[in-house]
């Protein structure tokens, strides 16, 4: 069996791929075709069906600009945490 070069999907790759899988497997194709049609492990395509369950390409989105959102947010809290903590520091006259 020859070794498929490894790539990196976006998101909104895998769940196209993923669909598309979903539709030939409905027209009675067999997985381990789809998979190769679709360039991918067996294994990956579970690993992405798991991970990925339903989501449409806009769902993605919608979670990437969340978490890019969330990111951003705790790195403000981040930096608030600290700024208390040296006002706390110079109030007990520890500089």
């Amino acid at each position: 069996m020859a070794l498929m070069k490894r790539k990196r999907h976006t998101p909104e790759q895998i769940v196209r791929k993923l669909r598309e899988a979903d539709r030939l497997l409905a027209e009675g194709v067999d997985l381990a075709l789809v998979c190769r049609t679709l360039e991918v492990s067996v294994q990956t395509h579970q690993r992405w069906r798991v991970q990925y369950k339903a989501m449409r390409p806009e769902d993605v989105a919608r979670l990437k600009q969340l978490e890019k959102e969330n990111a951003r947010l705790k790195r403000l809290l981040a930096e608030k945490e600290l700024d208390n903590d040296m006002l706390r520091e110079v109030a007990r006259g520890n500089f």
